[in-house]
């Protein structure tokens, strides 16, 4: 039974403003110049100690070192983090490359505004706007139902001049329509909410949605279970990999309002449409060139060795001491960087650094979930159409993708041992929930049962009177690495960070009460508030504005890109900003 909504009182109205405005805040226009601090906070210098080579790690190693700053990225296992690729060892034969692994497909929606700026700086050959040039516009996606004929849906609305609260419940009615044995009243209670979320203020949304799920704010208590089941359940965990049940109805809110409007066609800073993916394997197409570009501008990588205790001496980082494949060593800059993911980044929080700035204690609140890859690699086409695969309502939520007919090139002449055309990207966003073959858990299953598993699911939910997956045609499969198996027990190195109820409070800015010590990673606070590359390549851009801040350097900040909302909103914004400082419900919200 959902939990009823939290009353609005005169704390949380005055928290809502308090919060809203640190949340505003978070944009850093770009300026000639910076505000002078404290004489306290100042550091001075340009040497800069970067741990963690993902996405933050290397968004804010560009930045620097497109200042002048000495850049040093320590990574202990992979640059690129989760958003690298890899091949699969041992499977390369005729000169060809071994087959592509990744820890899942790579999704650009046309709300992503930081990524593409970054990508549009890295040269590529041939590339008039450099890797971004790699990115190709999906214009399709196949729904998949168990038991059921799968469809084909186009992701964007087209068509539409401008985006009125009519056209919106219009056309998302329109949209979901598909949804089997859906009652049409509760789809257009569901548009109705979604109303609600575009037409609520920022107080309201860090007052109030912050503070209750996705299920509540859709009220899915005593709905169809169709309605439980796709409407709120599958498209947020195909979307975002979060469970309605615990996330922030703000988090989904805030990317589902991105993502609508990315396909509306209407805003001319979402103009990549909603989907969009690499035209290659992730490091080929993007990491690679990006790792080259920064050792051209003089970033330093040192691999194998990863942060294992800040030390902290008269209220500064006075060193680092990394450990990993070479005996132990100690770091010395004149700024330090933790851009590791959140649960590598909790453990260096000692007692010290704690008392230094009590609010990283946060960090070890957060919570983190499972999303991980498996590639299927095939002798026979599928001839599934283009585009992302949604197996809605799938007890692991699975999602896939086609890459091999996106791809430049001729997949066998490129990869392998010359007999797989095909590969099949699987992400797994559910490793709680039984599954179907065996009736368990992914974290209970062998990594052979998964293979299994997955591939069973995938054949109930798309195999209905089309016969696209056939078994005999799987060549090979590839597990992402990050899962393995030690005793008895299942473990995941790479995990996902997940926004919870509330959970914004306990996640850091990119600066700290520390003044030479700062934060990047997923789980920094953005303006996407989602674990995803936007978000951790902003938080990149935060932490090298805020070294520049740390050093009193005029130079130009990096630019920090928020997402875009409609001035056709807005009225009604102000009107709900009213109603929640008054301790009223949302004018739509009955």
């Amino acid at each position: 039974m959902s939990d009823p909504l939290p009353p609005i009182t005169r704390r949380t109205a005055l928290r809502a403003g308090l919060t809203a405005g640190a949340a505003l805040a978070i944009t850093t226009p770009t300026v000639a110049s910076a505000a002078r601090r404290s004489p306290l906070l100042r550091t001075g210098g340009k040497t800069v100690a970067i741990f963690g080579g993902g996405m933050a790690g290397l968004s804010a190693a560009h930045e620097l070192a497109e200042r002048g700053y000495q850049v040093t990225v320590y990574e202990p296992a992979y640059l690129g983090g989760k958003a690298r690729s890899l091949g699969v060892a041992g499977t390369a034969a005729g000169g060809r490359q071994d087959l592509p692994g990744e820890h899942g497909f790579r999704f650009f929606p046309g709300c992503y505004r930081n990524v593409p700026d970054t990508m549009s700086r890295i040269p590529f050959p041939g590339n008039p706007n450099g890797v971004l040039d790699n990115l190709v516009r999906v214009e399709g996606t196949i729904a998949g139902f168990q038991d059921l004929p799968p469809i084909f849906l186009p992701v964007e609305l087209g068509g539409l001049r401008q985006l009125t609260p009519e056209v919106l419940q219009n056309n998302l009615i329109g949209t979901l329509g598909f949804v089997p044995e859906l009652p049409a009243h509760e789809l257009a209670f569901f548009a109705k909410q979604m109303l609600v979320w575009f037409t609520s203020s920022t107080e309201r949304r860090f007052g109030q949605w912050e503070y209750v799920t996705w299920e509540q704010i859709m009220r899915a208590e005593g709905k169809s279970p169709a309605y439980r089941k796709y409407l709120v359940n599958a498209l947020t965990r195909i979307t975002v990999a979060a469970k309605p049940q615990t996330s922030s109805a703000r988090t989904i809110g805030t990317i589902g309002e991105a993502l609508v409007l990315a396909g509306s066609g209407v805003v001319p800073e979402f103009s990549g449409g909603v989907d969009r993916i690499l035209n290659r394997p992730t490091n080929a197409a993007w990491i690679d060139p990006w790792v080259e570009h920064l050792r051209a501008l003089g970033v330093r990588f040192v691999l194998g060795q990863g942060a294992s205790a800040l030390h902290l001496r008269g209220g500064r980082i006075a060193s680092v001491t990394v450990t990993g494949t070479a005996s132990a060593s100690t770091v010395t800059a004149d700024h330090y960087v933790c851009a590791m993911p959140v649960e590598r980044a909790a453990p260096l929080l000692s007692g010290a650094i704690l008392d230094a700035d009590p609010r990283l204690d946060g960090i070890r609140r957060l919570h983190t979930d499972w999303m991980v890859g498996i590639q299927y690699f095939l002798r026979r086409p599928t001839e599934i159409p283009e585009g992302h695969i949604a197996a809605l309502g799938s007890p692991w939520a699975l999602t896939a993708l086609r890459q091999a007919p996106m791809w430049v090139g001729d997949f066998a002449a490129t990869y392998g041992d010359g007999s797989v055309v095909e590969c099949l990207s699987v992400d797994i966003s559910d490793w709680d929930t039984p599954g179907i073959r065996y009736g368990r858990t992914a974290k209970e299953c062998t990594a052979q049962e998964i293979a299994t598993e997955v591939w069973a699911q995938l054949q109930a939910w798309l195999n209905t009177g089309t016969g696209w997956l056939r078994e005999e045609d799987i060549h090979s499969w590839h597990l992402d690495p990050g899962i393995t198996w030690s005793g008895g027990a299942i473990h995941n190195a790479t995990p996902l960070l997940v926004n919870t109820v509330g959970s914004y409070d306990n996640r850091p800015d990119a600066h700290c009460a520390i003044p030479n010590l700062f934060f990047g990673g997923d789980h920094v606070r953005s303006h996407i508030d989602l674990a995803t590359m936007e978000g951790a390549n902003e938080s990149g851009r935060a932490v090298a504005n805020a070294i520049l801040d740390a050093a009193d350097d005029p130079a130009p900040r990096a630019p920090i890109l928020p997402l875009v909302s409609l001035p056709v909103f807005d009225a009604a914004k102000a009107i709900d900003a009213d109603r929640f400082r008054a301790g009223l419900p949302h004018l739509l919200d009955g």
